[in-house]
C-alpha cells in the first residue's frame, strides 16, 4: 500500500500516513475507525496482527511529518519485537519526522534507541476511568504511567496526549494525569463515528480545557469537538 495522505479527522498537522501491520489491532476498541465506515473491516484488518513484508521496501519522501501505523497499536501486546525493530529501521532509512501513538507507552520506551532522531511518541487517554467494554487496551493509569516514564527516560522525545474520542471523565483527575506526563501538547476531539459513548458534558469539557491552559497546556481542539461546546 503506498503512503497515504493525511485527510479528513486525522490530525491536521501530519502530511502522509503508512502502515506496515494487518490484523485487527488488539486493543479492540469499541469506537475504532478501522471497522467503522459503509464498507466494513477491510481483510487487511481483520485476524491476528502480522506484518505486511512488502510495505517495508514502500519508499517515503522526506522532510515530511508521517503518521506510522495508524491503522493499528505497533506497540501493543501481540505485535512481534522484530517486526516492530524492521518497522523502525524502514523509518530510519528516511529523513522525516514520524509521529507513533500508543495505548502502550511502556513497551515503547524498551525501543527508544531505535526511534528516529526526529520522531513524536503520543498516547490516548481518553478518560481517566476504567470502562472494560470500551477498549481492551491497558488501563488509562497505565497510559499515564507509562507515558512519564517514557518523558524521563527519553526526554528528547516530543510527546503528546490525545483525548479523543473523549469519555466522561473526573476533571480534576484528568487534568492532574495530563499534567504528569507534561506533553508538547494535547489533542482533544469527541466521537465522530457514532459509537454511542459516555460522554461528558459541555461544562465538564470546558473545566478540562481551562484546568490544561492553566498549566501552560497548549490544546489542539478538533473540529468535531464543537458540538460538544456548544
Amino acid at each position: 500500500m503506498p503512503l497515504k495522505e493525511s485527510h479528513g479527522n486525522m490530525y491536521d498537522w501530519v502530511a502522509f500516513m503508512h502502515t506496515h501491520l494487518g490484523g485487527e489491532c488488539p486493543h479492540k476498541c469499541s469506537y475504532c475507525y478501522v471497522g467503522r465506515n459503509k464498507w466494513g473491516r477491510a481483510e487487511r484488518y481483520k485476524g491476528e496482527p502480522r506484518l505486511i513484508e512488502k510495505e517495508l521496501l514502500v519508499k517515503y519522501p522526506e522532510g515530511k511529518t508521517i503518521f506510522i501505523e495508524h491503522m493499528n497499536d505497533m506497540f501493543a501486546e501481540g505485535v512481534k519485537d522484530e517486526w516492530i525493530r524492521d518497522i523502525l529501521g524502514h523509518c530510519g532509512l528516511y529523513d522525516n519526522k514520524y509521529v507513533f501513538q500508543t495505548k502502550n507507552p511502556e513497551r515503547a520506551f524498551l525501543f527508544a534507541e531505535m526511534l528516529p532522531p526526529s520522531c513524536m511518541m503520543g498516547t490516548t487517554i481518553e478518560t481517566n476511568r476504567v470502562y472494560p467494554d470500551i477498549s481492551k487496551a491497558p488501563e488509562p493509569r497505565s497510559r499515564h504511567l507509562g507515558m512519564m516514564a517514557f518523558r524521563r527516560l527519553v526526554p528528547k522525545i516530543e510527546t503528546f496526549v490525545t483525548i479523543e474520542p473523549i469519555v466522561d471523565f473526573d476533571v480534576e483527575e484528568l487534568v492532574r494525569m495530563i499534567v504528569d506526563i507534561n506533553p508538547q501538547f494535547v489533542n482533544i476531539g469527541a466521537d465522530s463515528k457514532g459509537c454511542k459513548l459516555p460522554e461528558p458534558t459541555p461544562e465538564k469539557v470546558k473545566s478540562l480545557i481551562a484546568g490544561l491552559q492553566k498549566n501552560n497546556i497548549t490544546i489542539k481542539k478538533k473540529v468535531n469537538l464543537g458540538r460538544m461546546l456548544a
